[in-house]
């Protein structure tokens, strides 16, 4: 399975909604997030009845939904195909542009890669995913098309393992309760712990390397950007492929450079109030 399909599935599969609803939980609001999300790069457009299907609302309320959408810019229709609009972008930019790491992070990050020559990556978790939120390219041809806004699977990734590492245990616990067991090759590791064991290494050594776990000859390292109070607010990574980066060059050549990256944008970070 390559990376595009992971993120397809993992969008598909991901329920940010899995807490249960209190008084004050809007659920037509709730709906109309859950029409968005039925969006994606596997169904950039649809018509009201695959709308209301995907999202198990009824066509009447899916359609109300919709031209609401539509009235507000962030849907357009030709009359029976609805796709998402642009401005839907204004929705994801607001909070990129709340969090000013970001703009710390993407000059340092493009030196790193211009330095290594290897794509960089910024995450944030999400559940059981973590979502991109940063992506610096190389000019090679990359066997992936991860962007901003992509999610991958935590626990098979470098970067979510860094940012599970940082999880309380019972936050840990609860996560791996409910992690879904897929080999999505030969080396993803599926058993409770050597999970945990690899975590635990990522936690004491203070970054992660993955070897093939999720797509094979992918092999990516990550570290921890921290904040101010030293709290973990996302991973920054290295990714390249098996057949001209080896986990030993990873590990001694292009580690120490992402490590001196992550640990400038996290000095950076904590002067800014």
């Amino acid at each position: 399975m390559n990376a595009d399909a992971i993120v397809m599935n993992n969008a598909a599969s991901s329920n940010p909604n899995s807490h249960k609803p209190g008084d004050n939980y809007v659920q037509s609001f709730a709906r109309g997030l859950e029409v968005i999300r039925s969006f994606s790069a596997s169904a950039p457009q649809q018509t009201l009845s695959e709308v209301a299907a995907s999202t198990g609302l009824t066509r009447a309320g899916a359609r109300r939904i919709l031209l609401t959408l539509q009235t507000l810019g962030y849907m357009e229709s030709d009359g029976r195909l609805f796709r998402l609009t642009p401005r839907i972008l204004d929705l994801g930019f607001a909070y990129l542009s709340s969090m000013p790491i970001w703009d710390l992070a993407e000059p340092l990050m493009e030196a790193l890669t211009d330095r290594v020559h290897e794509s960089c990556s910024a995450a944030v978790l999400d559940g059981l995913d973590i979502v991109y939120v940063l992506r610096v390219h190389t000019h090679k041809i990359m066997s992936n098309n991860l962007a901003v806004g992509s999610r991958l699977p935590a626990f098979w990734t470098s970067m979510g393992r860094v940012l599970l590492a940082a999880l309380p245990e019972d936050e840990l616990s609860a996560l791996l309760a409910k992690l879904p067991r897929q080999p999505f090759t030969r080396h993803t590791v599926l058993d409770d712990a050597t999970l945990l064991a690899r975590i635990g290494e990522a936690r004491a050594q203070g970054w992660c390397l993955v070897d093939q776990e999720l797509e094979e000859g992918l092999i990516s390292v990550a570290a921890p950007l921290k904040n101010r109070a030293g709290k973990v607010v996302a991973a920054l990574n290295i990714s390249g492929q098996s057949n001209r980066t080896s986990t030993e060059l990873l590990h001694q050549q292009l580690l120490p450079e992402l490590l001196q990256t992550a640990q400038t944008i996290s000095r950076t970070l904590g002067t800014r109030r």
